[in-house]
């Protein structure tokens, strides 16, 4: 498997072996393939490439191998899901693909390494599929990304997505955090604390930066017992939930804005630097529009 080595650099190309094979296949005579790490296709996009198809066809080939059997030719997707899930909805009957002889372990090499190259995979299929390779074909992760050309830290922090809570890997799918949101939870010490921190970088809307700064703060604190713990949580979190409060403010009144808190209660201090400034925001804050 030595020429798999940094494969990645050098494109899908570098991975295939050398073989002629172009040819026209029924669409109907392929399968998808079982390995394919990529999970989710945006309908949209499917439809456009779909139109696109069927205007000017398929401008670049289908990879796949032949499967074993008798009777008609059966082919496996290796690479170009996108392409023929459009191909079908355009109403094509046959697609140009390229046939390869290849194991089954280079075959997921393979898709995971178009997809990435597109950046077609979502943090959590990337990660799927690089367990899988791990665990079917017995790589270490030193050995895994040597042959897609990436960085061992890289692939270790992946993986460690899988190890959050469903709650959480649904927000990371769905897009409402992002991989570094995710990323700064994995680094409390359990799933309680990770979903109740998504709980408050969901309604502080936080950025990564904030997560990674409520969560140091956390980790500060003992999260104690029960109701009691909770709290000590929230407690610590709340200078921080007043600078996003503060930026908020900031960002609607176009000027500086701070909250200062006291024992009981607090206020609100607005600045502004010009006569001009002041008539601005008194507009803004009293007067009826």
């Amino acid at each position: 498997m030595s020429s798999f080595r940094g494969s990645l650099g050098r494109g899908l190309g570098a991975l295939l072996p050398t073989a002629p094979g172009l040819v026209e296949a029924e669409i109907d005579a392929i399968v998808r393939n079982p390995r394919q790490p990529r999970q989710h296709i945006d309908p949209a996009a499917l439809r456009d490439l779909s139109e696109s198809i069927r205007a000017h066809g398929i401008l670049q080939p289908l990879v796949v191998r032949e499967l074993a059997g008798g009777g008609a030719r059966r082919f496996e997707l290796i690479a170009g899901e996108r392409r023929w899930q459009a191909a079908r909805q355009a109403g094509l009957t046959r697609v140009p693909v390229v046939v390869k002889d290849v194991t089954p372990q280079a075959q997921l090499e393979l898709a995971l390494v178009e997809n990435i190259q597109r950046s077609d995979l979502s943090p959590l299929e990337e990660a799927v599929a690089y367990r899988q390779l791990i665990e079917e074909f017995g790589l270490t992760h030193d050995a895994l990304a040597t042959r897609l050309g990436k960085n061992r830290v890289t692939i270790t922090n992946t993986l460690r997505l899988l190890a959050l809570p469903e709650a959480i890997k649904s927000a990371l799918a769905a897009n409402e955090v992002t991989e570094g949101h995710a990323r700064a939870l994995l680094a409390l010490p359990d799933e309680a604390s990770q979903l109740q921190a998504l709980r408050q970088l969901r309604n502080l809307r936080l950025s990564v930066r904030q997560t990674e700064e409520m969560v140091r703060r956390w980790e500060s604190v003992p999260a104690g017992e029960g109701s009691r713990g909770d709290r000590r949580r929230v407690d610590a979190a709340r200078p921080l939930e007043l600078r996003v409060v503060e930026d908020q403010l900031r960002a609607a009144l176009g000027t500086k804005a701070e909250i200062v808190r006291a024992r009981r209660g607090g206020r609100i201090v607005i600045h502004f630097y010009s006569d001009e400034e002041l008539d601005a925001l008194v507009d803004m804050l009293v007067r009826p529009t």
